[in-house]
């Protein structure tokens, strides 16, 4: 019976994942012709990036399940090297960026993202989702008789909302009902399928581009190789690289959370400079995860490999041979998946929890989702966020150092310190200190504390130089092995006396 319940399950799972990769191939279609309109490249270069990153990175990356292609991120930093250069240049630029995030996985710096606070994470993944809000809306404009966008009006704006809600209904209430086949699947097939059998006058994703394509074609970039041409590639290249592997890594981060596993931070960065080299060579924009499609391909039971190779296998398959028929989806069913997608990334527990954190937390959040949503530039909120997160830190550390005094019997002097001494808290270190008025000898007592950086060595230089401009002595006591390293490796900075902390024995030591 456990036998048979197995291979049942694995069925199901098989089943959930290729229904599943299906769905991310439908909805990567409009996302890359959008993408790649954004960066005023042809649209095939973006779905061919799709495609390449997407295979790759489903077969090598390190987090399974995740959705990986051509990204509003990537486009915006490539526009002006486009514009300026030309294509061929972007091509390079790609190529260069995918050796950059491999010498990331290679030196293994994606534990980096470690350091990214949690009120970081919240203002990150809030302010994409009111990016894919936002950008949803562009569907309910058309062109105007002055050639300028306009907003809908009248039955084609109530067509295309009708649609966009039934879509969204869809995918809410069917899980309650059944879970045989995901939910958006099923809401794009039912919109199409209405809209093409009624004729219903709605824009379609042919309305927008071709995706008619052949296969990608292997192409040299033709442009000369020389020190002139990576003065002009390398700034956007490094950019391309920190914005994807950033991005990347953060929606590692988010699927972690959502399938309660846990990703390879650095097999990711080496997968995703695989993919963005090979798509260099292949005529491809450059790419990252997705966070989106991502959150669309796990919520429709997409936890594996399989289910971003079959998504990357579906989309050259509509590009080589079904691009008649998706070019006849209706975009408002794409439009209620993707309003639904931006619902379901949006952390709405971040707003229960605004007044239960310190305020400088709800700052950090609010400030990283305004940067992301106004810039469009996930690197720089993050950026951003993470410097204002560690001056905060800084700032509470600095404040909390004190020290306990007391003169024992021999008349020795004695400050007990606590709190880190770092650059942020040297200087109300150095007034608890009273040197003129202090005994011959002084015990500074460092158990509950640490001297962390050169501020601090600095500062312990001029407490000693200013009792020994008195006459006094000063001992450090219970300094840890790393702080009299650092101490150590200083000092052709300072000179102090260190007294030889007590050697304690675990009873089990007496006992061996």
């Amino acid at each position: 019976m456990t036998i048979i319940a197995a291979m049942k399950n694995s069925n199901l799972n098989a089943k959930n994942e290729i229904l599943s990769g299906l769905t991310v191939a439908l909805a990567l279609v409009p996302e890359a012709i959008a993408f790649s309109l954004i960066a005023n490249v042809n649209p095939l270069i973006g779905l061919y990036s799709a495609f390449i990153i997407g295979l790759i990175t489903a077969l090598l990356g390190g987090r399974p399940g995740m959705i990986s292609g051509a990204t509003g991120a990537i486009a915006v930093v490539i526009v002006s090297l486009v514009a300026t250069h030309g294509v061929e240049y972007l091509f390079v630029a790609v190529i260069l960026m995918g050796v950059i995030q491999m010498c990331i996985g290679f030196l293994k710096l994606g534990k980096f993202i470690r350091l990214v606070p949690h009120p970081v994470m919240f203002g990150f993944v809030n302010g994409l989702a009111i990016v894919i809000f936002m950008s949803q809306l562009e569907q309910f404009k058309i062109i105007g008789a002055d050639n300028s966008p306009a907003w809908m009006t009248g039955q084609p704006l109530a067509i295309m909302l009708g649609f966009v809600l039934v879509t969204m209904a869809i995918i809410y209430f069917l899980p309650k009902l059944t879970k045989v086949i995901p939910a958006s699947l099923a809401a794009i097939v039912a919109v199409s399928m209405v809209v093409i059998f009624l004729e219903i006058p709605t824009r379609t994703v042919g309305d927008i581009a071709s995706i008619s394509g052949g296969l990608p074609q292997f192409h040299i970039p033709s442009i000369p190789l020389n020190f002139e041409t990576l003065a002009i590639i390398f700034p956007y290249s490094l950019i391309m690289a920190l914005v994807g592997l950033i991005e990347s890594l953060l929606t590692l981060t988010v699927i972690d959370e959502m399938t309660e596993t846990r990703g390879r931070g650095n097999k990711e960065c080496l997968a995703q400079g695989t993919a963005n080299l090979v798509t260099g060579f292949f005529g491809g924009m450059g790419g990252c995860a997705m966070i989106g499609q991502s959150i669309i391909n796990v919520s429709s039971g997409g936890r594996k490999r399989l289910s971003g190779i079959v998504a990357a296998i579906a989309l050259l398959i509509f590009i080589l041979f079904g691009a008649p028929l998706i070019e006849k989806i209706p975009m408002a069913a794409l439009t209620g998946l993707m309003i639904m997608v931006a619902i379901g990334t949006f952390e709405w527990a971040s707003l229960r929890i605004l007044r239960k954190v310190p305020i400088a937390d709800v700052i950090v959040m609010v400030l990283v989702a305004s940067v992301t949503v106004i810039f469009h530039n996930l690197a720089v909120a993050v950026l951003i966020g993470v410097v204002v997160s560690a001056l905060v830190f800084a700032w509470e550390n600095a404040t909390r150092i004190r020290a306990r005094k007391h003169v024992d019997e021999e008349g020795v002097k004695h400050y007990e310190i606590f709190g880190p001494l770092f650059f942020g808290s040297v200087a109300v270190f150095q007034e608890k200190f009273d040197i003129l008025n202090d005994p011959q000898e002084i015990i500074i007592d460092f158990r509950e504390s640490r001297v962390v950086d050169h501020s601090a060595i600095e500062a312990l230089n001029k407490l000693t130089e200013r009792y020994a401009r008195v006459e006094k002595t000063v001992r450090l006591r219970y300094l840890s092995e790393d702080c009299r390293k650092l101490l150590d490796d200083a000092s052709s900075i300072i000179d102090v006396n260190y007294l030889e902390d007590p050697k304690y024995k675990l009873a089990v030591d007496a006992l061996a």
